[in-house]
C-alpha cells in the first residue's frame, strides 16, 4: 500500500466542506469543516495549520475590473502585505459570475511559538453583486497544491438576495 505524502499546506482531497452564510451581507460560501473561525470587524477568517480563507464585504458602486484592481487594490496591498510580490491580475468567471483575481505572494505572520515566517501564495477573488463587493482571500504556503479546494470554495459563492 502506498501512502500519499502531502507537502505542508496541501489540503486533502477528502476534506469536507460546510456552508458559511452571512445573512446581513447576503452571501454564502463553502468553507472547510473543522477550521477555526475568527471574526474581526466585518471580516471572518477560517484557518487550519498553514492555510486560511478570509471573507470580507464592502459597499461598492461598481464591480471591480482588472484596471481598478491594478490602480487601487494592488497599491493598497503593496503597502499592507509584508514582502508583497504581484504575480497576476486577471478576470475570470465563477458560478456566481465574473470576478477579478489578484494573485500575489507575501510573507506570513510569524508563528506564535517558533517565530518562523514562510512565503504564502495568496489568491484574492473580488466578487460583486447589487452594490456589494465580496473579497474571498485564500492563502497557503507557496508551492502547496490547493487548486481543487480553492476552486470548490470560489465556485460555491452564492448571493442570497
Amino acid at each position: 500500500m502506498v501512502t500519499e505524502s502531502s507537502p505542508p499546506g496541501d489540503i486533502s482531497d477528502t476534506a469536507v466542506y460546510i456552508v458559511h452564510s452571512d445573512p446581513a451581507a447576503h452571501y454564502s460560501v463553502k468553507v472547510l469543516e473543522g477550521w477555526s473561525q475568527t471574526t474581526v470587524g466585518s471580516a471572518v477568517r477560517f484557518t487550519d495549520k498553514l492555510n486560511s480563507i478570509t471573507l470580507s464585504t464592502q459597499s461598492a458602486a461598481t464591480a471591480p475590473t482588472v484596471a481598478s484592481a491594478r490602480a487601487v487594490t494592488v497599491p493598497q496591498l503593496q503597502q499592507s502585505e509584508p514582502a508583497f510580490t504581484l504575480k497576476d491580475v486577471t478576470a475570470l468567471t465563477r458560478h456566481a459570475g465574473p470576478v477579478v483575481l489578484v494573485h500575489y505572494e507575501r510573507d506570513s505572520p510569524p508563528n506564535d511559538v517558533t517565530g518562523k515566517v514562510f512565503r504564502e501564495d495568496v489568491y484574492r477573488y473580488m466578487f460583486f453583486h447589487a452594490g456589494t463587493e465580496l473579497d474571498v482571500v485564500l492563502s497557503g504556503p507557496t508551492g502547496s497544491d490547493n487548486v481543487d479546494p480553492w476552486r470548490i470554495v470560489t465556485d460555491s459563492v452564492a448571493w442570497t438576495k
